[in-house]
């Protein structure tokens, strides 16, 4: 059985961001059972869990005496089982591992450069005069993607595993409308969160943040 690892508590500001979430997302769409284990900050430092993930993040996949982490490598490794997240085709497999690199190095960077202005700086003297080029560098990543997008329901001829990282990173800018501004980025992002597999991930993950809400770990 498949187990993954994530927090038990998290800000609710990160609710349906927290990155369990790609991989639940990715394990639906490969329709693999799972189980879940959560952990909280006390156990993210200790030596044990350490041994599991060396920076003390989440998530944590493990099946079968194997263990990985960073969601995007985990992703991959789920969709490199399932024609539903990667074509056969080695051509297709190989622009698929190109869209997630994409969305992982050329895009979520500068999305967590705005991330760290409005939610971890928003008071600092420095944070108010750098927003307007932060959001100039961020805005012409998103023109690129949706230059590419037109005419196009996804990255390439279906969703895969590209789509998947993509829009969650795109997700990432819900308290903004950059997305839903940009020319094909709202409905693409649409088309990506109405996919059962996603409703199902984002559910999961928020009932257990919900569940275990009385005992926070801040």
């Amino acid at each position: 059985m498949i187990r993954i690892t994530t927090l038990r508590w998290a800000p609710s500001f990160t609710h349906g961001l927290v990155r369990d979430f790609r991989v639940r997302w990715a394990l639906e769409e490969a329709g693999l059972p799972y189980e879940v284990r959560y952990v909280d900050r006390e156990e993210q430092r200790s030596e044990a869990y350490r041994a599991l993930q060396p920076f003390g993040q989440v998530p944590v996949f493990e099946e079968a005496g194997l263990t990985l982490f960073e969601s995007g490598a985990i992703v991959h490794h789920i969709a490199e089982r399932s024609e539903a997240l990667m074509p056969r085709h080695p051509h297709g497999r190989a622009r698929t591992l190109t869209w997630m690199f994409s969305a992982l190095n050329s895009v979520e960077p500068a999305i967590w450069n705005l991330i760290e202005l409005d939610f971890f700086s928003p008071q600092a003297e420095w944070a108010k005069p750098r927003r307007p080029a932060v959001v100039g560098f961020l805005n012409s990543r998103l023109a690129s993607l949706s230059t590419w997008l037109a005419g196009h329901e996804y990255l390439e001829d279906r969703f895969t595993a590209g789509d998947l990282l993509m829009s969650a990173v795109l997700r990432i800018l819900r308290h903004t409308d950059l997305v839903k501004e940009t020319p094909h980025l709202g409905a693409y992002q649409l088309r990506c969160e109405g996919r059962p597999a996603f409703k199902k991930a984002v559910a999961d993950q928020l009932k257990a943040f919900a569940e275990n809400a009385s005992a926070p770990n801040p």
